[in-house]
């Protein structure tokens, strides 16, 4: 085949070499590598909403679609850290993230607060300092999620240990940061957003040192219209294409760093 090409290229006046740099300049670039983890599963439901509906089956249904409108873009491989109904613990969601060989971490959830006329989205990046007492409660929710299997997230040695502070976790912060900002901006075109849409607090599945990572909360299943909309697959979709431009946009930055 080669040969033939280098044939045609010859007849045609065009040197074997240039068309073999003209086929090179246009091999698709490398995919980013996404990881999606919806929260929660198994016999972890999460949140339940007012009706009855678990946090860990929209946020399966949502990274499903996140997954499939990033697909489309012909920019990612998209991996999920559970594509099931299956329980994964804290820890393990990190170590996937880093055995996929994942470039950004989203962590997908919808939360319920004590207050149900309170709706809209937010993002979380990692604090040791919460940014606020109900993000520090959302903390220590989620985090507890592993209890509920029989393991001891306390007992277990924290992903980032000793290098937190130092200069890889410090830049990984920073893209964190960046990534959070698009996260936000976007999502506020679509949909309703918390006052408080940027948020911090020790989440353990944002500890990775080396992978930029955020937790979305897509609403509140505690707020009767948001908990019908997040059921929705329309709702989904357009949830899903404000976090796709939001990914599009933070590698777009990045590309040019």
């Amino acid at each position: 085949m080669l040969r033939l090409l280098g044939g045609a290229a010859a007849l045609a006046g065009v040197p074997v070499r240039a068309f073999a740099e003209t086929r090179l300049a246009r091999a698709p670039a490398k995919l980013h590598r996404i990881v999606l983890d919806p929260g929660h599963g198994g016999v972890d439901p999460g949140c339940i909403g007012l009706t009855g509906i678990y946090e860990k089956d929209i946020t399966l249904s949502a990274a499903r679609e996140v997954a499939r409108q990033l697909e489309a873009t012909k920019r990612y491989r998209v991996e999920l850290t559970r594509n099931d109904d299956d329980f994964i613990p804290l820890a393990d969601r990190v170590t996937r993230a880093h055995s996929l060989g994942g470039e950004l971490f989203l962590s997908i959830h919808a939360d319920a607060l004590p207050d149900r006329d309170v709706r809209g989205a937010s993002v979380f990046t990692l604090s040791e300092k919460a940014s606020d007492k109900e993000a520090a409660e959302l903390a220590v929710r989620e985090n507890k999620a592993d209890l509920i299997a029989g393991v001891d997230l306390s007992r277990h040695e924290p992903v980032v240990s000793s290098i937190l502070f130092d200069l890889a976790r410090r830049q990984t912060n920073n893209m964190s940061i960046r990534l959070a900002r698009e996260l936000v901006t976007e999502l506020g075109h679509n949909v309703r957003l918390l006052n408080n849409s940027h948020r911090s607090a020790g989440f353990a599945v944002l500890k990775a040192p080396d992978i930029p990572s955020a937790l979305v909360e897509l609403g509140c299943l505690s707020n009767r219209e948001e908990e019908r909309l997040l059921q929705q697959a329309g709702y989904q979709r357009k949830v899903a294409s404000s976090l796709v431009r939001s990914i599009n946009d933070y590698f777009d930055f990045v590309a040019k760093v």
